[in-house]
């Protein structure tokens, strides 16, 4: 009888220690799932969904639940054009009911008070998802951090105003309802991330292209501060004339209200009727996105931004916080076309167009270079400049490039960091081999020891400088390890940055 009760007493503690993980937050019970030491909880809704009266408003509460909500699998994306050949994107289908995230932790930390890792995902704010097993942060948390992947409207569903939106709440904010989305995530880790393992008040911003952009546009904003204490931006933008809500910027770009009445127009919404408005079919507005005014983007709108990023930094104006940034070696490939509207774009007075020409040496240099250098690579090294002055700042180029690459791509391109970053290898879009597991084991524990320590150094790894301007070095990663080396390409930073200044 003992031996039969010993049994008895062994299988009920392996049925117990079998069952699904259960959490209380602050909108009820969930359950996830534990494999191979890290416990994840997917599809959990921070806000309540923005559909019928809630499109075009800032984050309301999520309605609370009673029983065990099973956190499983991964939420609906946020409505976008879906291309599942993307790996930036996760599993269909899209809904306007979008607003989730995905928690992953160490399944023996639930108190443990461990850093966290907050991701925004890319994709120009109008595709992508965190939902992707890009983002999978399993990897992450096996390094003794609790990691978060969130969804956030998009397109014209995360950027838009109108006057009928403008007269319903004067008082805002407005506009810039992707970033409302950002910060409500932000809020809901305040509130909610002690429970799994994790700790409020250490939290690390990171994200890449759009994502990271977003970083630097949540450093700057007055609603952000406070909820975030180091921030790591991967090839993101912020040389970049926003328009204003209510008039044209300094470039002469319509104010967000006349697109977003052109944009309303079009769909059959003339007059200042919000409740037409709010009455367009959802993929009407996702297969209008392509037309004039019609994707939407981030806006100056008073309150949740209050002018330009790179002006911002300038005046110190922005978090001052642990500060990790960077580009890829050439994040997009040159075109007649990319190249014919960016010297359109730069505008140069001609003796500073004549300078950038030189600085690069021949006309071919300029032409593969241009579009990757001003809109990443050259942003990246002025923020860091400024931001050193302040904070701890960390200056990277990442250079590594599978051997097994398509030939036509010389050099890393847009986006090809991130199944470093996450360990994530699996969904590269090209074959992997030793020489990329090695590097991103490295590229990983590297952003880790930041998200720890506000510093990435440590564990034996090669030695990554705190950005000086009087030095002008970073950390290059290429494919036979790290280089700590002055910024390539320096002379033709110079002048695109002297460029900007005229």
């Amino acid at each position: 009888m003992k031996l039969f009760a010993l049994i008895v007493c062994m299988a009920a503690a392996a049925v117990a220690s079998a069952a699904p993980p259960v959490v209380q937050i602050d909108s009820g019970r969930i359950s996830g799932v534990t494999d191979s030491g890290v416990v994840s909880y997917k599809g959990i809704p921070y806000a309540a969904p923005p559909v019928g009266d809630l499109r075009w408003r800032a984050p309301q509460p999520v309605p609370v639940w009673t029983g065990v909500r099973a956190a499983n699998k991964v939420g609906p994306l946020c409505m976008q054009i879906v291309n599942t050949g993307d790996n930036g994107v996760g599993p269909p289908p899209d809904s306007e009911d979008c607003l989730n995230l995905d928690v992953y932790a160490p399944a023996s930390g639930k108190r443990a008070k461990l850093p966290v890792m907050f991701w925004i995902h890319g994709g120009g704010y109008v595709n992508g998802s965190g939902t992707a097993a890009l983002y999978d942060g399993t990897e992450l948390a096996k390094q003794g951090v609790v990691v978060v992947s969130i969804n956030y409207r998009l397109g014209r569903f995360g950027f838009f105003a109108h006057p009928a939106l403008t007269k319903e709440n004067p008082d805002g904010p407005l506009g810039n309802y992707a970033f409302m989305d950002q910060i409500a995530a932000l809020q809901w880790v305040k509130r909610n991330i002690a429970v799994f393992g994790g700790n409020p008040d250490d939290v690390t911003i990171f994200g890449e292209s759009a994502g990271g952009g977003a970083v630097i546009n949540l450093m700057i904003s007055p609603a952000a501060r406070g909820l975030f204490h180091k921030a790591i931006s991967q090839s993101g933008v912020a040389r970049v004339a926003f328009p204003y809500l209510n008039r044209a910027n300094e470039e002469g770009v319509p104010s967000a209200q006349e697109q977003g009445k052109v944009f309303a127009v079009m769909l059959g919404v003339a007059t200042d009727d919000v409740t037409a408005l709010r009455a367009i079919p959802a993929q009407r507005i996702v297969d209008a996105g392509d037309a004039d005014f019609g994707r939407g983007g981030p806006m100056i709108d008073g309150k949740i931004l209050t002018s330009r990023a790179d002006v911002a930094f300038q005046n110190h104006a922005e978090s001052r916080v642990p500060f990790l940034l960077g580009s890829n070696a050439l994040e997009f490939p040159p075109s007649p076309d990319s190249n014919v509207h960016f010297r359109e774009l730069l505008r140069f007075p001609a003796p500073q167009g004549a300078r950038l020409l030189a600085a690069y040496g021949t006309e071919d240099a300029f032409n593969t270079n241009i579009v990757s250098d001003i809109l990443f690579t050259e942003t990246a090294r002025h923020l860091a400049r400024i931001h050193s002055e302040i904070a701890p700042t960390f200056l990277y180029r990442f250079s590594v490039l599978s051997e097994t690459a398509p030939p036509t791509i010389k050099a890393a391109p847009h986006a090809s960091d991130r199944q470093y970053v996450f360990r994530t290898l699996k969904t590269s879009p090209w074959p992997t081999g030793p020489m990329d597991e090695k590097a991103a084991a490295l590229i990983s524990a590297y952003w880790v020891a930041f998200a720890k320590n506000g510093d990435p150094n440590g564990g034996g790894r090669p030695k990554w400088p705190n950005y000086q301007p009087s030095g002008d070095q970073l950390i290059n990663f290429k494919n036979d390890g790290p280089v700590v080396e002055k910024t390539p390409n320096s002379a033709a930073l110079d002048a695109i940055a002297a460029g900007y200044s005229k």
